[in-house]
Order: C-alpha cells, then sequence, then structure tokens
C-alpha cells in the first residue's frame, strides 16, 4: 500500500485539522453524535480516479466516490440502510447499520462485469443482507448493535425502545412498580446515561434520569416505530461522545423512501389478563383495575422520488398501572397500630398515566453530496403518582412535556464529510399535589429514626414545582479521510454551542404535613409530633422562590481512528467541555445569612462565632460564601480517550481490543438551584412537646406547645414561628469550587468471528468521582457533629447529630459539595448468532459479574448520617447484582409463525442502610451499612439463588394480504412462570450486622404474569 498522499508530522497534522474544522464551521457539536454509517476497502485492479457509487434500495439516494492511487475508496454519511455498490464494473447489495464503520473489498473483475469472489466485514453489523457483509469485531468500543429484526421479535413489556439495551452486558433496563422505566449502565444510576437521536443528544439538565423526562415517568423517550436501530455503548466511547458517565446510546431514525409505506399497531392487556400482584393475593384481595392501552401509526413515502421523503409516526399510551402501598420494611408489624384512614391508605392502588408521542422528518437531497434533514417530535404524557408508603390522595399528579426540532445539513466531498444541525428544544416536568389538603404522616420509631408507615391527605409542598429547560444550539462535525502518516488516519472533529435557559421552582404555600410516631414510648400517639411547612423568609436579599439560568454550554474534540497496519488500530481522542451557570456563578449569599453565620454562637463560650463552631469541626464556611465573583465554572475538563484493537491473524476474526478514558458528566440544575429558592421558601420543622412530661420527642430542642387548631391552615403554623421570623428556616450554600462528575474507565477484551457466532468477553473497570451531594453543616459548640444533644438545647443526653445546632435566627444548615465515589470491575461476556432467514433462527447472550464500591446509595444525594461525604464509608454498591445473565431469541417457526423469547436471570442486588453501632460513650452511631436479602428463588437446576426471575415469551403471526399489504396478530406473555421480583425489603439489624429479606407483600419489579395482545397491519 502507498503512504504518499499526504504527508506531514503528527503535531501538526492533528493541529491543521482542527483548524479545518473551526474555519468551515463557525458554530459547530461536541454533544451530537453522528448515526450514519461509512463504508470503505480496496478495489483491486481499479484504475485511481475510477468512480465508486453506492444507491440506497429504498429510497434511491447516491452516495459517489472514487478509487485512489493505492486502491482505496470510502463513502462516508450513508443512512443505515441496504445499498447497491459498484466498483470496477462489479456490483454487491450490503447493508450498513448505526454508526458503523464497513469494510467491503472488491476483487479483479471477473469476465462480464459479474461480482467477483470479494472479502467483505462490517463493523457492528447485526441485520445481515448480503452474505458477504459480516459483522466486524475490529473496535476499541464496549458495546453492541440492536437490530430492527431484534426490536420487533424480542418480548417487550413496555414498547420503551430502550429496553432491548437490557439484552447487552454491563446494561440494566429496570421498569419499577409504578411502570416508570430506566436505563443504567455500569454500579451507577441512570443520570450518567445519555440518548442520541439521529445524532441530537436527550440529554436532561435539570433533574435526573439520564434523558429529558424520564425521571420517575412511566413513558417511552421516543416513538418506537420511528426507530430503525440503534447501538449501545458501555464504556470506552469516541471523544465524540459528551455529557455521558455511564452508557451511551445512538440511534437512527426511519426515513420515507420512494414507495408509499406504512404501518398500525394496536396493543392491550388488562386485570384479567395478569395475575394476582403479592399485595393482592394477601387475604384472597380482589385484583385492582388495571389497563395498559398502546396504539399507533407510522406512513412514510416520496415527496420527489430519489430526492425528497416524509415520514410520521404517532403512539399513545392509556395506563392504569397496579401498585402496593405498604409500610417501610424496617416497621412493617407498626401497621397495626394505624388509625382506620391510615390503615385505609395501605394495599394494592391503581395508578393512571397517559402520554402521546410524534416524530416527523422531510429529507431532501438536491444532489449526491447533500442531504437536508429538518425532524420534529413531541412528547405530552400525564402521570399520577404514588406507590411505597405514599397513599393515591397523597400522591401527585405529573405533567410531562418535551417538543423538539432539528435542522441538519450533511455534505459528502472526496476525502470529507460534513455534519452541521441546529437544533431547539422545550422539555418541562411540572408535579402538583392531587389533594390539597393537610398531610398526614405516620411514622415508628426504628432505632434513633422514624420510618414511614404510611403517608395520606395531601401530598407535600415540594410536590408543587415547575422543572425545564428551553433553548438552541448549533453545531458542527467534520471527518476527514484518507490521511496518510505511518498508516491510514480518520480524522473526526467538532465544536458546538448551545444556549440553555434552565428553570426550576421547588415549593408552594400549601398542605403543611403533620407527623405522628406510633408506638414511640417517650410520645403519645394521639397528636403529632412534628409539622413541616412552607413558610416564606423575611428581611432576606438575592432569594427567589423560582430560578432562571441562561446557561452556555460549549465542546469541542477531536478523533484520530488510526489503520496502523493491517492487524493493529489505535483509537486517539480528545475532548474538551464547558459550561457557564449564571444562577450558581453570580449567586450572592445574602447579608443577612453572612451576618448570622459569623455572629455569635448562642450555644458556645462567649467570642466563638458559628464560623467558629463549624471550623473547629474541620468545616471552612468561606468555601460555601459567595460574593457573586469567586466563583468560575470548571474550565478542566479535559477527557483523553484511547482505544485500540489488535486482529491477531489480520482476518477480523480473532481481535484483542482495550482502552481507558476519562468522561465528563455535569451537575444536576435541581440541585444547583436550591441555593437560591431553598432560602426563599424553606419548609421548616417544628416540633411539638409530649404534654404529660413538656418534652420533646428524641430531646429536640425548640418545640411547642400542640394546639389542635395549627390542623385549620398554613397561616396558623406559620403565625406560630412569628411572621418576622427566620427561625428554623433551612440555608442551602453550595460549594464556590464545584466542578464536574467524571468516570475513568479501563477495558481489556477479545472479540470472536466463530462461524455464525459473535462472541466478546471484556473486563471493564470504572472508577467515579465528584458526585453531587447535599450534608448537615450543623456542628456542635465542641465543632462535633456527633456529641450530647443538651449542648445545643436537648433536654435528653445521648449522641445525635447536630440537627438543633442551626444558624443563629434560621434553621439547618445544608451544604452541597461533591465527593461520591463508585468503584466498578464487571466481567462482561456475549455471544450472538445473528438471524438470518437461511438459518431462521438468531439468539444473544449476556452476562455480567459485577463487583462494586460506592460512598453513598446510588438513589441519595442526601446524606446526613455523617458531616461530610469523604466521612462516609466504602460499602458494597446498591447499583448492581453479583451476576447477570439475559438470553434472547428468536425462531422462524411453523405456520408462519414467528417466536421470541428472552430470559433474565439475577442475584439479589444489595441494599443499604445504616446500622447502629455502639459507643463507649454508651450511645449508638448510625453507621451506612450494605446486606445482601436472601435469595428467593431457583431456576432449573440448583437452589435459591436468584434476586430476579423472568422467562418471556411472544409469538407473531403475518397474515399475507392482497398487494403488498399484510395484517398481523401477536401475543407476548410476561413472566410466564409468574415469579415474585420484590422491590422493598425487611430489615434486622443485629450483633452488629445488617441483614435484608424481600418484603414479600410490597412492590415487585416488572409485573406479574401479563399476556399482552397485539394486533396490526403494514403496507
Amino acid at each position: 500500500m502507498m503512504h504518499s498522499t499526504i504527508r506531514m508530522p503528527a503535531r501538526r497534522l492533528l493541529s491543521t485539522a482542527l483548524v479545518s474544522c473551526l474555519m468551515l464551521a463557525a458554530a459547530p457539536n461536541v454533544m451530537a453524535q453522528s448515526a450514519n454509517a461509512s463504508l470503505r476497502g480496496q478495489v483491486a485492479g481499479a484504475q485511481a480516479g475510477s468512480e465508486v457509487t453506492a444507491t440506497n434500495v429504498a429510497t434511491g439516494t447516491v452516495r459517489r466516490g472514487t478509487v485512489r492511487a493505492d486502491g482505496t475508496y470510502s463513502l462516508m454519511g450513508l443512512d443505515p440502510g441496504t445499498y447497491d455498490v459498484v466498483a470496477n464494473g462489479q456490483s454487491q447489495k450490503v447493508t450498513v447499520t448505526v454508526a458503523s464503520t464497513s469494510t467491503l473489498n472488491f476483487s479483479e473483475a471477473a469476465a462480464g462485469g459479474t461480482s467477483g469472489g470479494s472479502a467483505a466485514t462490517n463493523l457492528d453489523t447485526v441485520n445481515v443482507v448480503a452474505p458477504t457483509l459480516l459483522q466486524e469485531v475490529r473496535t476499541s468500543e464496549v458495546g453492541k448493535t440492536v437490530s430492527l429484526q431484534q426490536i420487533q421479535t424480542t418480548p417487550q413489556v413496555s414498547r420503551n425502545f430502550l429496553e432491548f439495551a437490557d439484552a447487552v452486558p454491563g446494561l440494566i433496563f429496570t421498569r419499577d412498580a409504578k411502570g416508570n422505566t430506566s436505563l443504567r449502565g455500569g454500579a451507577t444510576n441512570s443520570d450518567g446515561t445519555n440518548v442520541y437521536i439521529d445524532g441530537v443528544g436527550q440529554k436532561s439538565y435539570v433533574k435526573g434520569g439520564g434523558v429529558a423526562g424520564q425521571s420517575g415517568s412511566a413513558g417511552n423517550p421516543f416513538p418506537q416505530l420511528a426507530i430503525g436501530e440503534y447501538k449501545v455503548i458501555s464504556g470506552n466511547y469516541k471523544a465524540e461522545y459528551g455529557q455521558v458517565s455511564s452508557a451511551a446510546v445512538t440511534a437512527a431514525t426511519k426515513s420515507g423512501t420512494n414507495e408509499f409505506k406504512g404501518e398500525a399497531f394496536y396493543r392491550y392487556t388488562d386485570e384479567d389478563m395478569r395475575a394476582k400482584t403479592p399485595a393482592e393475593r394477601q387475604g384472597g384481595k380482589d385484583k385492582m383495575v388495571s389497563a395498559e392501552k398502546e396504539y399507533g401509526f407510522a406512513l412514510g413515502g416520496p415527496i420527489i422520488q430519489d430526492k425528497a421523503h416524509f415520514f410520521v409516526t404517532y403512539e399513545a399510551k392509556r395506563f392504569d398501572l397496579p401498585v402496593t402501598i405498604a409500610p417501610d420494611g424496617a416497621v412493617t408489624s407498626a401497621a397495626a397500630l394505624l388509625p382506620a384512614a391510615g390503615a385505609a391508605g395501605l394495599g394494592p392502588a391503581s395508578q393512571p398515566f397517559q402520554q402521546d408521542l410524534i416524530f416527523g422528518k422531510v429529507d431532501f437531497e438536491p444532489t449526491d453530496n447533500d442531504r437536508i434533514e429538518l425532524t420534529f417530535q413531541d412528547r405530552d404524557e400525564t402521570q399520577s403518582q404514588f406507590s411505597g408508603q405514599t397513599s393515591p390522595e397523597a400522591g401527585r399528579e405529573v405533567v410531562n412535556t418535551d417538543r423538539r426540532y432539528a435542522l441538519r445539513w450533511n455534505h459528502s466531498g472526496e476525502r470529507f464529510y460534513n455534519e452541521m444541525m441546529v437544533t431547539h428544544e422545550d422539555s418541562f416536568n411540572n408535579p402538583t399535589p392531587l389533594t390539597l389538603a393537610n398531610g398526614i404522616t405516620y411514622t415508628a420509631p426504628d432505632g434513633t429514626e422514624d420510618r414511614t408507615i404510611v403517608k395520606i391527605g395531601g401530598a407535600s409542598a415540594l410536590d408543587s414545582q415547575v422543572k425545564g429547560q428551553k433553548g438552541w444550539s448549533i453545531e458542527d462535525n467534520l471527518t476527514l479521510d484518507g490521511i496518510q502518516w505511518a498508516g491510514d488516519h480518520t480524522i473526526k472533529m467538532g465544536v458546538k454551542y448551545k444556549a440553555i435557559d434552565l428553570y426550576a421552582s421547588d415549593a408552594a404555600q400549601i398542605n403543611p404535613t403533620f407527623t405522628y410516631s406510633l408506638g414511640d414510648p417517650d410520645f403519645p400517639d394521639g397528636i403529632p409530633y412534628k409539622a413541616q411547612f412552607v413558610k416564606p423568609v423575611t428581611g432576606v436579599d438575592g432569594v427567589s422562590g423560582e430560578v432562571r439560568s441562561k446557561s452556555k454550554q460549549y465542546g469541542v474534540f477531536i478523533q484520530d481512528d488510526w489503520q496502523v497496519n493491517d492487524h493493529l488500530q489505535v483509537n486517539l481522542g480528545l475532548r474538551w467541555d464547558y459550561e457557564v451557570t449564571p444562577s450558581y456563578l453570580d449567586f450572592v449569599t445574602p447579608q443577612a445569612v453572612v451576618d448570622a453565620i459569623y455572629s455569635q454562637d448562642p450555644r458556645a463560650p462567649a467570642g466563638q462565632t458559628y464560623a467558629d463552631s463549624l471550623a473547629l469541626g474541620g468545616l471552612d464556611i468561606s468555601n460555601y460564601i459567595s460574593n457573586g465573583h469567586n466563583r468560575k465554572a470548571f474550565k478542566d475538563a479535559w477527557q483523553p480517550r484511547l482505544g485500540f484493537s489488535y486482529d491477531i491473524n489480520a482476518d477480523e476474526q480473532h481481535v484483542i481490543h482495550g482502552g481507558a478514558g476519562r468522561s465528563y458528566d455535569r451537575d444536576l440544575f435541581d440541585n444547583l438551584q436550591l441555593e437560591t429558592t431553598k432560602l426563599a421558601l424553606p419548609q421548616p420543622t417544628i416540633y411539638f412537646r409530649n404534654p404529660a412530661t413538656g418534652a420533646c420527642i428524641n430531646g429536640q430542642a425548640a418545640c411547642y406547645d400542640w394546639n389542635p387548631n395549627l390542623l385549620n391552615g398554613i397561616e396558623n403554623l406559620q403565625a406560630l414561628v412569628g411572621s418576622t421570623s427566620n427561625a428554623g428556616l433551612e440555608v442551602d450554600l453550595l460549594n464556590n469550587k464545584l466542578k464536574a462528575p467524571y468516570s475513568d474507565q479501563f477495558s481489556l477484551g477479545m472479540s470472536n468471528q466463530i462461524g455464525d457466532w459473535l462472541t466478546d468477553a471484556t473486563i471493564a473497570r470504572t472508577l467515579s468521582y465528584d458526585g453531587f451531594a447535599f450534608t448537615l453543616g450543623n456542628r456542635y459548640p465542641t465543632g462535633q457533629f456527633f456529641d450530647d444533644p443538651r449542648l445545643c438545647g436537648g433536654t435528653e443526653p445521648g449522641l445525635s447529630q447536630a440537627w438543633s445546632c442551626n444558624v443563629p435566627g434560621f434553621g439547618s444548615l445544608i451544604i452541597g459539595q461533591q465527593g461520591i465515589k463508585t468503584r466498578a470491575t464487571q466481567v462482561l461476556l456475549s455471544a450472538q448468532k445473528p438471524f438470518t432467514k437461511e438459518s431462521g433462527w438468531g439468539t444473544s447472550i449476556a452476562y455480567t459479574w459485577t463487583t462494586a464500591r460506592h460512598n453513598r446509595d446510588i438513589n441519595e444525594k442526601y446524606a446526613f448520617d455523617r458531616g461530610l461525604i469523604e466521612d462516609y464509608p466504602t460499602i458494597r454498591s446498591n447499583g448492581a447484582p453479583r451476576h447477570r445473565l439475559v438470553v434472547t431469541g428468536s425462531y422462524a417457526g411453523f405456520w408462519g409463525i414467528t417466536f421470541g423469547g428472552k430470559i433474565t436471570l439475577a442475584t439479589p442486588t444489595a441494599v443499604n442502610d445504616w446500622y447502629p453501632i455502639p459507643q463507649a460513650s454508651g450511645y449508638d452511631l448510625p453507621t451506612p451499612q450494605a446486606a445482601v436479602p436472601n435469595a428467593n428463588g431457583k431456576f432449573l437446576l440448583g437452589g435459591k439463588i436468584f434476586g430476579y426471575r423472568s422467562v418471556d415469551l411472544q409469538a407473531t403471526k403475518t397474515f399475507k394480504m392482497p398487494g403488498d399489504t399484510e395484517m398481523y396478530a401477536r401475543i407476548d406473555i410476561i413472566n410466564v412462570f409468574n415469579f415474585d421480583n420484590f422491590s422493598t425489603y425487611n430489615y434486622v439489624k443485629t450483633n452488629g450486622k445488617l441483614q435484608a429479606s424481600y418484603n414479600e407483600t410490597g412492590d415487585i419489579i416488572g409485573t406479574p404474569r401479563q399476556v399482552k395482545a397485539e394486533v396490526g397491519f403494514r403496507f
């Protein structure tokens, strides 16, 4: 092979490429990941400059390239699909898939121009149309492609297209008892994921969940009918992937073709088509009314033959989901102490949900080198939310909307390909209480903590919120191909600018909550021991109950895929992200708060300020006080991405791959905004005296006499603490040097092609840092976080957190900082035999072994068991089970019926809670611990070793109709053997060790055995 086309030193090569990108696009991307494919290879015997063409069979669009002097060619910017590729008088039909690089070689032209013996392989291809196009294993990325055939034949509980990522090692897709779905990778929560639809990131900047709108939602992020296929990357993603620290999903949508094609479906199930939940089985209760209706259609076709096409789809959900209201597992027995109104709140219930999804696309190709696309997507859903210990009347209704536009222009040249895009998004999540009334919470003591039995009445004032993001972006990605210097280089680079307004309001002046403790020997059951309510702050400037931040996001990346020789490929990448969030950077700590912090600590010796008490405990409060100028945006988010693949025999049959890289995510605005909104509309908690003893529960310092009139309006509670008093009002402060959370990823593995089978074995190590947490800033005058509560006005001796050591004139000090860490090692094993018409079957096997530890529960951002997050012990993570196996399969069976199946098995996942460790003082220190519940099920062989089991089946019969029309009927049976997969726990704290078991009357993950019937037609 010749290597003289382009020569320059490596340093100059990279800098020239980057400058070229900046010149070509004045305002381009980092976060957009292309879903397009590339095709390249050798054309033996062809003259330099001869043409290579690829014609999309469905749309008629054409991409052209030329053979270089060394006999190579490349075609970039191909939409996933089937192409007729013609070179040197030969023609081959091949299929390329989402975000893939395919190799198609042409041998010497045979007489008559027929297709001679060619060698062709494809990176990440699952749906193989031509036998010459096989999946390549030469890639350093850890992941897998999910094909349309898998989407159509795998049993499915949710019609969320991300559900199929469950069959990728290292990924876990979950549908909880409320129907809410989530996708997470490794041993982290779903916040670290990002999904790219046709290259457009769907990241949530305000709330968790990873994808905008997915936080606590039973809905789908995107209509499944519009998805062609997608790629899941669990590690070693290249530099183009940004704002992700866990799993990256890049999906390609369907497009219209030269023929009018459409489909429609209707899917249904109800309580008569499912088994009882565990709660319904208790005492022989009747099933709660439940139903799931899903329906939709898709239509596409030509506007101008071979030039312009359209595609539109609509999908809807109408659900009534069965849930269970049950006490916290640590106080299950206390349910017997509930009054009638409280007891009525427990048991099975039905939760309504509805969603409408729309997606539309118009594409136009004015030339063979240009493609223009305009897309629109809209999501509109309403969901009532209650479960756990929250009864239906104490639930909330969530209105969730997401609307996005994207205009894309792709242009290809002889050795470059450019993608430019302008986008706009408008995404909001707005919960409100279902009931306007006093909230009543019944608890029972569990050591030094109170655990909830049930909540009735109105939802908390915190359930009245507005959270959202709205803005636009412009981005550009440039790919340079055919650069030769010590091998072949394909260099991709991109730049992005995004202006996004972030919105948050966190509470309203409604629904005070009164809490009762049942079975507490130190307090009567008949009156509440505390109340929480909203009270506007007085005399404090610079705070607001609503906050809007006009944030700016910037990013740049460069990626070099360097084919050193026929054996070795090296992937070198670097990206940088930068974000400016004015509401954080420009925030000024109110002077009234600053004065209070630096005033005399009323519980300390004369001359010792509250700041001095904090300093004695190692907390420098000056790091949390902002003057509007001492905060800087984090600018050190440099992220090197290195990878390699070594093809042992240079035939793509056995490839060793590995890599290391850093990836930064971002701080959620839901955390940053609390500094402003919490103080404006804080939720003080006041305590009431025991009428018999005059003491507060657990020795609380500040408490009041109970008066039944306090139940008659929030203004009575506000007046109790004084209309001009700020006593008890929480103060939230953030660290002045916040960074961004990130993960360092390492992997080493081997991929193989053995006949029709594709296998991979990889060891992956992920180290995550700087997760965000809120801790209690209060300290005793001694500087201690744990001490005798009498030092801060308590009435009883003991050892407890400094909850009563408030900021003078205010309430508790809550500080936001970074420091959550996770360590995870995984063994990822997979084997896949793609479905082909010739064999009539296909299967995939994914096994994940995980060991992980962290210093905080993955679902908790509040950490009040220790003074600082770095003081937390490292315990076993509740992010992933030790063993997890997912097997899927499809079979073209008798009578034209297509069968599909899925088996999911997992050992119990650890749970995190606390255990009281006795101290020399005679009092107990609450200490975080992990416990693994005893397995509750077996499967085929062996004893009870599993915590999750599910066998799902589907069968589809297609009926051919006149012309190209067909109808189909489909049956899905989810959880065929009706395994109970419990999601709540009972705790026992004994002998110095936390123990856990499944709460067998509580909620479950997924569903009981359920039959779903579906009919549809296609034309």
